[in-house]
């Protein structure tokens, strides 16, 4: 399977798993069950397929934010909302999103198919060494096609995170050294830092080191060492999140893609902004 497949499915299924994040009908479903401010309801529904997970366990699975930050929600959301109660939630915060963004993708007749095909390549999706992936993959689909589209999106746009948390630590990459290269590439300090709950400290040790590396220049300037270690960090990325597209025919991947398309564009005009701390490109 061609790896470019996986990289501009993600593209486009990115914005329909974002509406959890930024839309305000999900912010209002996790209030709804006492899950209060951006960030409880964040932890918690991201968090919520891994069961009543520990700080640790999900510091470990969220890769990029720091551990302080977490513990400001984790273990206490669990108390507030139980994984059940958050999962629900989230559904339902999700659905409503995308039913005021995109109103026409509830009634449009080729909905259905695109499900069906989403669920098969998410179904495919391999559970080893994925914790965000595994656990969402291992939930029941929801009758709703709405929720299920979500559901599926989630699932892949996990299995394409957890792959890059893979490739990151391979090359010995931590969190915030990943926003530190980020940032030299692009300028997105001002998006990560606070998203993620580094402080400046952290900030600059993290990039002390990773100019030790000889990966930026003493300007916070990417290197030419720095340059090929992220593209090689994205195409790896993209290599080990193709497999499960191999289900699907040539034929059915552009089909899903041109379904996807104007929804993720109108989704990305109005409710998601880019650039944004997730770093996924704009569809």
């Amino acid at each position: 399977m061609d790896p470019e497949v996986a990289r501009s499915s993600w593209v486009l299924l990115e914005p329909v798993h974002d509406v959890t994040y930024f839309a305000p009908q999900a912010r209002a479903s996790h209030e709804a069950v006492g899950l209060r401010g951006f960030w409880r309801g964040y932890v918690a529904m991201r968090a919520a397929p891994l069961g009543q997970a520990s700080l640790g366990a999900v510091t470990a699975a969220f890769h990029n934010f720091a551990p302080a930050f977490l513990a400001r929600s984790l273990p206490a959301v669990w108390e507030l909302a139980p994984p059940a109660t958050a999962l629900a939630a989230r559904s339902e915060g999700a659905v409503a999103a995308l039913d005021a963004a995109v109103p026409e993708l509830r009634t449009d007749p080729h909905l259905p198919g695109i499900v069906e095909l989403l669920h098969r390549i998410a179904d495919a999706v391999s559970w080893a060494g994925r914790p965000l992936a595994a656990a969402n993959a291992a939930l029941a689909r929801p009758d709703d096609g709405v929720a299920a589209l979500w559901q599926a999106a989630t699932t892949l746009r996990e299995h394409r995170g957890d792959g890059h948390v893979a490739v990151l630590v391979s090359e010995g990459i931590n969190g915030i050294e990943a926003h530190v290269l980020r940032d030299a590439a692009d300028g997105s300090r001002s998006l990560t830092e606070p998203a993620r709950g580094w402080t400046a400290r952290e900030w600059a040790d993290a990039a002390d080191r990773v100019r030790e590396r000889g990966l930026i220049s003493a300007s916070g300037a990417l290197t030419d060492q720095g340059v090929a270690l992220r593209e090689h960090v994205e195409r790896r990325t993209d290599v080990l999140a193709a497999p499960p597209y191999a289900v699907a025919s040539d034929a059915e991947l552009d089909r899903l893609a041109a379904f996807l398309r104007p929804f993720a564009r109108t989704i990305a005009a109005g409710v998601v902004p880019f650039p944004n701390p997730v770093g996924a490109p704009a569809p």
